[in-house]
C-alpha cells in the first residue's frame, strides 16, 4: 500500500505565514526595544518617540544603577543582587525540598484529609500576597526577622510550597508504580525508590517548578518593600522602585535596572529550556 504524499504549501501560502510570524515577532519584541531604547538614551525623560532606535547610544545609566554605593562606600548594588540571589535560591530549595515529599504522598497514599489538604492548598494560591501582609508583618516583628533575608525567604516559601506540591503531586501520578514495586521487591526501602527511582524521573518537573519558584520571589516586591527598610536588605525589584520619585521618575536608570533584573532569569530560562520543554509536557501523551 503506497504511502500518500504530502503536498507542500504553496509559496504565496508560505509568505504569507512567515510574514504573520515577523509581524507577530515585532509586535511582541517592541516594548522590549523600546525599553532598551530608553535604557541607553542619555536622557531620563519620558521619550514620546514611537521609534525603538535611539538617537544616540550611552552605557551611562547601566554604570549608574551597578555603581550605587551606600553610606559607608559598600558596594550597594552588588550586596542587593546577593540578597535576590539568596532569597531565591532559598525559595526555590525550600519549596522543592518540602514539596517533593508533599507531593510523593499525595500522589501514592490514601489517607484521612488528604483531599482537604489538597483543598486547602487551592485556596491559598486564591488570595494576593498582600491580604497576608500585616499577621506576616507582625509575625516576624515578633521573631526579630524583619530586615532579614531569612525571614523573607521563609514568608516566600510559604506561598511557593502549595504550588509545588500541586505541580509535583501531578507530575509523580504519570511515574507508574510498577516500578517502585519492582524496586521493593527486590529489597530496596522506600526512601530509596524515592530517592533513587521517583526523583530521577521526576527531574523534569523538579527543574520546572524549583524555576517558577525562583521567578516568583526574584520579582516579587510587596512583601519585601513592606518587611524591607533597610537599603542594604533590599531586593532587585524594591531597588527598581526607587528610581520613582513623587515628583519625578528616573526612566533610563529604572529602563536600564529592569534589563539588568530580567538577565538572571533569562539565563535561567535558556539554560533549563530542555528540562521545561519535558516537564510541561509530560503526561500529554500516553502510550
Amino acid at each position: 500500500m503506497a504511502t500518500p504524499t504530502v503536498q507542500a504549501p504553496s509559496l504565496p501560502r508560505q509568505l504569507l505565514v512567515h510574514a504573520g510570524l515577523i509581524l507577530a515577532s515585532l509586535v511582541t519584541l517592541y516594548p522590549v526595544l523600546w525599553v532598551l531604547k530608553m535604557a541607553l538614551t542619555p536622557s531620563q525623560a519620558f521619550s514620546m518617540d514611537p521609534s525603538p532606535i535611539p538617537d544616540a547610544v550611552t552605557l551611562q545609566n547601566f554604570v549608574d544603577v551597578v555603581s550605587t554605593r551606600d553610606a559607608a562606600g559598600g558596594w550597594l548594588f552588588g550586596r542587593q543582587l546577593a540578597n535576590s540571589l539568596f532569597v531565591s535560591l532559598v525559595t526555590s530549595a525550600i519549596g522543592i525540598s518540602l514539596a517533593a515529599t508533599a507531593g510523593y504522598a499525595l500522589s501514592r497514599w490514601s489517607f484521612p484529609g488528604r483531599d482537604a489538604g489538597m483543598a486547602m492548598f487551592l485556596v491559598t494560591q486564591m488570595f494576593p500576597g498582600v491580604v497576608m501582609a500585616i499577621p506576616l508583618y507582625i509575625l516576624l516583628d515578633e521573631l526579630s526577622l524583619l530586615d532579614s533575608m531569612t525571614g523573607l525567604a521563609l514568608v516566600y516559601a510559604t506561598t511557593a510550597i502549595p504550588f509545588c506540591t500541586w505541580n509535583l503531586k501531578g507530575y509523580f501520578d504519570t511515574i507508574p508504580k510498577d516500578l517502585e514495586e519492582a524496586a521493593l521487591m527486590d529489597g530496596a526501602d522506600r526512601w530509596t525508590t524515592f530517592f533513587r527511582i521517583v526523583l530521577p524521573l521526576a527531574r523534569p518537573a523538579l527543574v520546572v517548578t524549583g524555576l517558577f519558584s525562583f521567578m516568583t520571589a526574584w520579582n516579587e516586591f510587596i512583601l519585601a518593600a513592606t518587611f524591607m527598610g533597610d537599603e542594604r536588605s533590599f531586593t532587585l525589584p524594591v531597588v527598581l522602585q526607587g528610581y520613582v520619585g513623587d515628583f519625578g521618575t528616573e526612566w533610563g536608570r529604572f529602563a536600564a535596572g529592569a534589563i539588568l533584573v530580567s538577565v538572571p532569569v533569562m539565563a535561567l530560562f535558556f539554560t533549563l529550556q530542555r528540562f521545561l520543554v519535558e516537564g510541561l509536557t509530560a503526561g500529554s501523551v500516553k502510550g
